[in-house]
């Protein structure tokens, strides 16, 4: 039979561990990426408070230890005064040395955020990542157990305790939901996370704690080690090339950022923070190849040095290693240089550089390492450059290699789209689907419309792309609707607004993303469904009709359908229409402008006893943060996902405005006001989104003489 190649199975093999690491550096980073705005407040609540810090160095080091700047700081504080604080008057008997520790713990801001605040964090957002708010909540009551079973910061202690409560909170779940009695299913509920994280406490206080404790403290004696003996620059041997395989954050917020920080509460600042995060090798690369590259490579590497050394996004240098492997010697040894300058001078910065930007690497800078720091960015970027440069100069190719297939193996590595490949390539996640379409190979099951609070444009939008992919055949495809704040990371393509694509992107990272103008009419649609007929069609089958070429027929249905419906009296009405009374229609509406419109339609909400007043009020902050034109005339302005406690019941207002009032620089002609407590006014806006991509239909709209006429038109539509 056929010979067998040991190669292959090698290069997967390969593969998949590097997978396996990725994974589990995700893992940890995940846990700890959400949290960098915490660590960068106690960074800066220690540059500023701490009796090193800069507050008290531009005081000339004068400060009494009773100012309140020594008390945010926690240098103000007594040992005696610590133990009644934690103790209680009665606690005065305990011996001294505890009461010192206390003083420790709870004097001022930053023993307390460093002690708790952090690993708390770090601990619940591990359980949220496995099992929600419940494995979050069971994660952070684990990680106080090895916080108060230890002595120093308990980072690694929270990365396990974390994840493992929500891991067990889920597994423990999953054995007893479908045998709980009804009605007693928050009590057991309740009572169950309780009591398993009581256990888990426990087992953290006197089991993990110390065991975490030690073992922290041994990395903590190699890297002392390390450092002693100026072996730290090697680590760049390992630390480059693990970047351009995209383990940079399982090294940097996974390993480095625990360890900088159990070293930071001890000397005030940590080299370790500076290993990974130093922009300085990537900078001298992208300066060489905007010197002596060639096609695209020279012409994009300004704008990457630019995202790269600013904006601190590192990923943006590593296609074109990747299409020039030899050139991570020059990062290497950039990175190694870096590392020995900051060794030399003793610097390091406070708390992490996230992102690696010059701007965040100076601001969490301690204030006696500025020297060091700023050499060592100056002189890693140096060496990075000349030595690229030597080796672009000797290159004998023609061209910079393929950085467009570069990217691509970047983003396979990475595992999903990067945000900023575009600069690279000339496109960009904001560039349609037109660009992905090229670049999404797994089937498309799950399509979510996202919008701010989830009620209103998005269920329209929703609505009218599911009828077109219902008529291209794609039946097993999924279209639904959200709140951006209720997004998670399964969703195979999202549509959004244009205004709303960052907030969406950054909770979605693994989708498609699709950006609209506006949710009825848009050209993106028919770009979606035409991507459905590459991705989700096998081999061998043809493709689905692209609904666009037979739109016209489609049109000629719906009207015929219409037309027909029209003469009908009295319409059947489902309970959906129930959501619109007849009294919260307006044939002539009295505003003059958007603001006044909103007004209009929210008050016809509250005269119909559906919202409360403050619910018009979140209207028009609905409408500062994102519009809600819809196109075709149609605008339905609607309150943001935090008020939906002000609404009653699910309700809508339908206002005509036969002049026509000016929305955002776009024409608007009806306005209908939407309160959605629960799902019951989703068959009407479908509804309405049908009415709206069809101009024979709006047209009868306009053209409506009485309430009831309009009433009919709307119910003689099938959802």
């Amino acid at each position: 039979m056929a010979t067998t190649s040991t190669a292959p199975n090698a290069g997967a093999s390969r593969t998949s561990a590097r997978v396996r690491v990725q994974q589990f550096g995700t893992v940890l980073s995940n846990m700890v990426m959400p949290n960098i705005a915490a660590f960068i407040a106690w960074g800066l609540i220690t540059a500023l408070f701490i009796k090193d810090g800069w507050i008290n160095m531009i005081f000339g080091m004068k400060l009494p230890n009773d100012s309140w700047v020594a008390h945010i700081g926690g240098w103000g504080v007594n040992a005696a005064s610590c133990v009644t604080k934690v103790m209680g008057p009665d606690g005065a008997s305990i011996a001294l040395a505890n009461g010192v520790q206390a003083c420790s713990a709870y004097g001022g801001i930053v023993g307390p955020m460093i002690t708790y605040l952090l690993p708390l964090l770090i601990g619940f957002v591990g359980g949220k990542n496995i099992y929600d708010i419940r494995g979050g909540v069971v994660g952070a009551i684990a990680t106080m157990g090895v916080i108060a079973g230890t002595n120093v910061p308990m980072f690694m202690g929270a990365m396990i305790m974390g994840p493992l409560g929500g891991w067990t909170m889920r597994w423990l779940d999953q054995r007893w939901q479908d045998k709980i009695k009804p009605g007693f299913e928050m009590l057991i509920n309740n009572f169950s996370a309780g009591i398993w994280g009581m256990i888990l406490a426990i087992i953290g206080f006197f089991g993990m704690g110390p065991a975490v404790e030690a073992f922290s403290k041994g990395a903590e004696f190699v890297v002392k080690a390390i450092v002693s003996a100026g072996l730290l620059p090697l680590a760049s041997l390992f630390i480059e090339p693990a970047k351009v395989l995209f383990l940079n954050n399982a090294i940097n917020h996974g390993i480095l950022t625990p360890l900088g920080t159990n070293q930071a509460t001890a000397t005030g600042k940590s080299i370790l923070f500076l290993l990974e995060a130093n922009p300085g090798p990537g900078l001298g690369l992208l300066l060489a190849f905007m010197v002596f590259g060639k096609g695209m490579a020279k012409a994009s590497a300004g704008g990457a040095a630019v995202i790269h050394f600013l904006g601190g996004i590192h990923e943006i240098y590593f296609p074109y290693i990747l299409a020039k492997p030899k050139l991570i010697a020059a990062t290497i040894l950039g990175g190694a240089t870096g590392i020995l300058t900051n060794v030399i001078f003793g610097s390091g910065l406070r708390a992490p550089a996230a992102p690696g930007s010059i701007i965040a690497v100076l601001i969490q800078t301690a204030t006696d390492s500025y020297v060091g720091v700023i050499l060592s960015v100056i002189l890693s970027a140096a060496v990075s450059f000349a030595v690229a440069a030597f080796l672009l100069k000797t290159d004998k190719s023609t061209d910079d290699g393929d950085l467009s297939a570069a990217t691509s193996s970047m983003e396979a590595m990475k595992g999903k789209k990067s945000s900023v490949a575009g600069a690279l390539v000339g496109g960009g996640a904001g560039a349609g689907t037109a660009q992905a379409a090229g670049e999404v190979h797994d089937p498309i099951k799950k399509i979510v419309f996202a919008c701010d609070a989830g009620m209103g444009s998005s269920a329209m939008g929703a609505s009218v792309l599911r009828r077109k992919i219902r008529a291209a055949g794609f039946d097993d495809v999924s279209v639904t609707n959200k709140a951006i704040s209720t997004l998670s990371d399964d969703i195979d393509l999202l549509v959004t607004h244009q205004d709303l694509a960052d907030r969406a992107a950054q909770r979605t990272p693994s989708a498609v993303h699709v950006a609209v103008e506006n949710f009825m009419d848009s050209p993106r649609y028919d770009e979606i469904v035409a991507l459905l007929g590459e991705v989700n069609t096998p081999a061998g089958v043809t493709a689905p009709v692209n609904p666009a070429d037979s739109a016209p027929a489609a049109a000629a249905a719906t009207a015929a359908t219409a037309s027909a419906a029209a003469p009908v009296a009295a319409a059947t009405v489902s309970p959906g229409d129930q959501v619109l009374a007849t009294e919260s229609i307006v044939l002539n509406g009295t505003a003059a402008d958007r603001e006044a419109a909103i007004t209009e339609a929210g008050q016809l909400l509250v005269a119909a006893g559906a919202v409360e007043e403050s619910y018009v009020d979140s209207m028009h902050e609905r409408e500062a943060s994102v519009s809600t034109y819809m196109g075709n005339l149609l605008a339905i302005p609607h309150g943001t996902n935090e008020a939906k406690s002000a609404i009653r019941r699910s309700a809508m207002s339908f206002v005509r405005y036969p002049e026509g009032i000016t929305w955002k620089n776009k024409p608007v002609k009806f306005v209908v006001g939407i309160a959605g407590a629960g799902d019951d006014h989703l068959a009407l806006l479908s509804k309405l989104a049908k009415i709206f991509v069809d101009k024979e239909q709006v047209a009868r709209l306009e053209n409506a003489t009485s309430v009831e006429e309009i009433h009919r038109i709307l119910a003689s539509v099938s959802a």
